[in-house]
């Protein structure tokens, strides 16, 4: 599982020309991708790494607060291609990718979780075509990774 975690003053998902989710508050940006292999566990490891990141400035201009201590938002948007392998040729491939079935459920618990851990939680949609919109605050971007065989 595979995340990419950005510090954001705003952000906003368009489907068909309307706006599926929006958040016009700071907060967090995270596109979110699963591996074949994934599991819950690995799901719960990075909601809570997510959640208690402390990449929000305090009163000393030092990251040092979390998300949830600034009353923050959270955008979690689903991002397949965060897996594809372009070590080869010019063309991606996705066989590393989870499946749709397993994939969509591993994304519905994972919004869940994090919704468990802090109140202000929107999504985009899963297997959509999105046009995603946001200002990055800093800039500040952070992958976070865990799968079974990442420590």
């Amino acid at each position: 599982m595979k995340l990419i975690v950005q510090r954001v003053k705003k952000a906003s998902v368009e489907i068909n020309n309307n706006i599926y989710s929006k958040m016009d508050h700071f907060g967090l940006l995270i596109y979110v991708a699963f591996c074949k292999g994934d599991c819950t566990k690995n799901a719960d490891y990075l909601a809570e790494k997510a959640i208690g990141l402390r990449i929000f400035e305090d009163n000393n201009n030092k990251m040092n607060l979390s998300v949830r201590d600034v009353k923050g938002y959270v955008m979690v948007v689903p991002e397949f291609t965060l897996y594809a392998d372009c070590s080869r040729g010019k063309r991606p491939s996705f066989d590393m990718s989870a499946g749709f079935e397993d994939a969509k459920k591993l994304f519905e618990y994972f919004v869940e979780k994090l919704k468990t851990l802090h109140s202000n939680v929107i999504t985009g949609a899963f297997r959509q075509h999105m046009q995603v919109a946001s200002i990055n605050d800093g800039p500040v971007t952070f992958i976070l990774e865990k799968n079974n065989n990442i420590q």
